[in-house]
């Protein structure tokens, strides 16, 4: 059974696992915590990503951010982020979430899976009307995924879709 928990310290080194082996940036999605020792993540990384959920001391553009974790059972193989709102330039960039899904594991649904849970959880946190998402032309199963829960095409450039997803009143549950 799929389900999505937030991160926390009882997971921490399942966690640390899946973030040290993540590429510093891979289909857009950008990891600058590849290759930390166990002791760094726990005595820096994981504190200051749970803060991002309710941040203290950061900058006037920063976004609250919620990094939650994809479990098959008791295997870790996904993570999903999603921010509490958007900036202008996050409207036109990022969007509410980002995800991965371990190597391993792609190509199985996981990822369409998963940010259906995700978006189940969105709807609940952010405020626009609509879930914003952006994805490499080039990532052909995330756009997949998108389409899958609902999305559409917004707008686009020469490397990216700016999809969104229209919140439903499903959509609302925690």
């Amino acid at each position: 059974m799929l389900t999505l928990k937030k991160m926390n310290y009882e997971d921490a080194r399942a966690q640390w696992a899946y973030v040290t082996k993540l590429p510093t940036d891979e289909n857009g999605l950008t990891n600058p915590y590849e290759g930390v020792s166990y002791e760094e993540y726990m005595d820096r990384v994981l504190p200051a990503l749970m803060m991002h959920e309710n941040p203290v001391g950061m900058p006037d553009w920063f976004v609250p951010e919620t990094y939650y974790y994809l479990w098959d059972g008791d295997v870790l193989v996904g993570e999903f982020r999603i921010r509490h709102f958007l900036t202008e330039a996050l409207k036109n960039g990022g969007g509410h979430i980002g995800y991965s899904v371990k190597k391993e594991f792609r190509g199985r649904g996981y990822g369409a899976e998963g940010l259906k849970l995700t978006l189940n959880l969105a709807g609940g946190i952010v405020p626009e009307d609509e879930i914003y998402l952006r994805v490499l032309k080039s990532n052909v199963p995330s756009f997949k995924a998108i389409l899958k829960n609902g999305g559409y095409i917004a707008q686009e450039d020469e490397t990216h879709y700016f999809m969104r997803v229209k919140k439903h009143n499903e959509l609302h549950t925690k």
